[in-house]
């Protein structure tokens, strides 16, 4: 049988990349989704009751008590995949042209990452719909850090993995700060409301989540210092230490506020970002 030609090889992929593209739109849509409810969330226990400092698994389970809430976690769950998917492209074929030099190899590399840790929230979100498990719920940082404890030189493992999670927290407030984020949008789509509300929620939710990801970094690298799995916490405890800091409410609201921007600024990236993969090649 004659093998494909590298030409019908590329027409193949053409067929199957725009498809992907659009259902990792999605995906950036269904994080937004997440994000700002743990946001909302927040701002009700900041401003009175009736709110809770969750992390994601947390609110796939608020998500699950609501009316039609089996319904929204099916698409939570159904979209992510597409996000996943997005996320490992972006590892393996990178199509942003990271490059294989350290820098990029340290961001394709988090590319995975990603991919990894929003696969179980995925099939956390799919299992709660069908009535086929919990959403992972728990601390997975601490059943994290207690399976690296255990590795030979684990608490520098855990120590390295603190350090990683706070070294992305500083780039994402750094590009919060300096609103870098806005060359990735195609912002010659957007009308001029559009764009002052992308900057807006950008620059002020990657702070918010820039503060909260060194918090959960400086969580890991105590567990290290302490030799204690409990030490670790997630954007659930981050969020609760945060609000048991003097002035603690106040810092929670402001924050709070900030991941619910977080969520808008994902939603946006879901309609506008550069996706260079398929027809799509602005």
């Amino acid at each position: 049988m004659k093998s494909p030609s590298k030409a019908e090889a590329k027409d193949k992929m053409r067929e199957v990349k725009p498809w992907v593209r659009r259902f990792g739109r999605l995906g950036y849509m269904a994080k937004g989704l997440v994000y700002g409810m743990i946001g909302v969330l927040a701002a009700l226990a900041a401003f009175g009751p009736g709110g809770d400092m969750t992390g994601t698994s947390g609110v796939l389970q608020s998500i699950a008590e609501m009316p039609f809430g089996e319904v929204a976690l099916w698409i939570i769950g159904i979209c992510l995949i597409g996000y996943i998917l997005w996320d490992f492209i972006k590892a393996i074929k990178d199509p942003e042209n990271e490059g294989t030099d350290a820098k990029g190899l340290i961001r394709r590399t988090g590319y995975f990452i990603s991919g990894v840790i929003y696969t179980n929230l995925a099939f956390g979100a799919i299992k709660l719909a069908s009535h086929t498990g919990d959403a992972g719920g728990g601390n997975s940082e601490k059943t994290i850090s207690a399976k690296l404890m255990e590795q030979p030189f684990g608490e520098w493992l855990v120590g390295l993995v603190g350090a990683i999670i706070i070294g992305y927290g500083v780039y994402e407030l750094y590009s919060g700060v300096k609103e870098k984020f806005m060359s990735k949008f195609k912002t010659y789509e957007m009308n001029d409301k559009e764009r002052k509300i992308a900057r807006l929620s950008g620059k002020l939710g990657l702070i918010s989540r820039g503060i909260v990801l060194c918090m959960v970094g400086f969580f890991f690298i105590r567990t290290a210092y302490t030799h204690n799995p409990d030490e670790s916490k997630g954007l659930g405890g981050a969020l609760t230490e945060l609000a048991s800091q003097p002035f603690g409410q106040f810092l929670l609201a402001i924050v709070a506020v900030g991941l619910i921007l977080y969520g808008v600024y994902q939603i946006i990236r879901g309609r506008y970002q550069h996706m260079n993969f398929g027809y799509d090649g602005k």
